[in-house]
């Protein structure tokens, strides 16, 4: 290279020949480097709408990667409409389906306790204020813990209210 008239160092042309070699392998598997499996979660059950643009190609190249997530995204998909929309009348047909994806485990645990889901996906009501209360009182509790009696914890109750 000398002989052709470069008169850089050698470490320059080793960093360039690097940072190639590296950008070519992140573009061989579409991805610089694997992202966590809580963010593919997070990418997979967000609507395309809202994922900026870096995340939808991310997107895009996790699905071509694994096209069995694509199917996952749709089951998840579908079951969120249900219950935004509040209607069980595909749950069955949802079931099948969410048995032979990547879902199944989720599906299974649905199985089991069919009705109580379909009547909590049909309900106008919701226990989140009973789980809000639960919540507070055991936030209490472990404050609370090896200081004092039951009237002071009782007391601390009454006055948290």
């Amino acid at each position: 290279m000398k002989t052709k008239g470069f008169t850089g160092q050698s470490g320059v042309v080793s960093k360039w020949a690097q940072r190639r070699r590296l950008a070519e392998k992140a573009n061989q598997s579409g991805l610089a480097r694997t992202p966590s499996a809580r963010v593919i979660a997070r990418l997979m059950t967000t609507a395309r709408d809202d994922l900026a643009k870096s995340e939808a190609i991310l997107v895009a190249a996790i699905e071509v990667n694994v096209p069995d997530l694509v199917v996952a995204r749709t089951v998840i998909g579908d079951f969120q409409s249900m219950i935004r929309s509040k209607t069980a009348r595909k749950l069955d047909e949802w079931l099948e389906a969410a048995r032979s994806s990547l879902v199944g485990s989720f599906a299974a645990g649905i199985g089991k306790d069919l009705d109580a889901v379909r009547n909590a996906i049909i309900s106008p009501w919701s226990n989140g204020q009973t789980e809000g209360q639960i919540t507070r009182l055991m936030l209490i509790k472990r404050q609370m813990y090896g200081r004092a009696k039951l009237d002071l914890l009782q007391a601390r109750l009454i006055g948290a209210s």
